[in-house]
């Protein structure tokens, strides 16, 4: 799976400062190395603009029952159940090879390769649900989220709108949901405040990047 970006940095200034201009300039972390960062067609929520929406409600009412905890990594109580469930998630969503378990647990154990710094760990009875995520005073960057493919429908969208929620009650600015790439993307404009990076500035124009996505083969 190739992921739309424009340029690539290395950063060596991790201070919320330095990483918050990095994303407010289109660029998001990534999981090739440390202080490897990427610019793209980033997507985000003014959380001072978000408000949840009834389809929004619709969706948290269906997953009532999901309940999320923040974690600061490295993830303590890592096991090699947690990287399955994400290969086996990634594998079943984009094609074998997208995600491997020696990554996964790279990225929530070891600090010094990851860059990411936050585990969002999700319940519901028995079934478990992760995103792997960054997170400073500022932004948090909701990304790498894995589930159990027999989880409830919503699950997934649920996830989502449980992080944004916490972000708002956090105080941050804004919430990264990664990037507009392809056409199913489209599912995360559905929310209020959304912005995306066109390539030079912030853009507001919903429609607009409707057609950008919709033109993609």
């Amino acid at each position: 799976m190739n992921y739309l970006h424009w340029n690539e940095q290395t950063i060596t200034d991790f201070s919320d400062k330095a990483v918050s201009n990095a994303y407010d300039a289109g660029y998001v972390f990534t999981r090739l190395g440390k202080g490897k960062m990427q610019q793209t067609r980033s997507i985000r929520i003014n959380l001072s603009k978000f408000k949840l929406s009834s389809e929004n409600r619709r969706i948290l009412k269906k997953v009532q029952d999901l309940h999320m905890a923040a974690i600061v990594l490295p993830y303590s109580s890592y096991d090699w159940s947690i990287g399955k469930l994400a290969k086996d998630f990634y594998e079943n969503k984009f094609g074998p090879g997208i995600m491997s378990v020696q990554k996964i647990k790279e990225m929530v154990t070891d600090s010094s390769k990851s860059n990411f710094n936050t585990i969002l760990r999700y319940t519901e009875s028995s079934l478990v649900s992760f995103s792997i995520c960054y997170t400073n005073k500022d932004i948090l960057h909701y990304s790498y989220p894995f589930y159990d493919l027999n989880a409830p429908k919503d699950t997934g969208l649920g996830m989502m709108i449980l992080a944004i929620q916490y972000a708002q009650e956090q105080g941050l600015k804004y919430v990264y949901l990664g990037s507009l790439q392809r056409p199913t993307d489209t599912y995360k404009l559905q929310f209020s405040g959304i912005e995306w990076f066109d390539g030079t500035t912030w853009n507001t124009n919903i429609e607009e990047v409707k057609k950008i996505l919709s033109d993609i083969v």
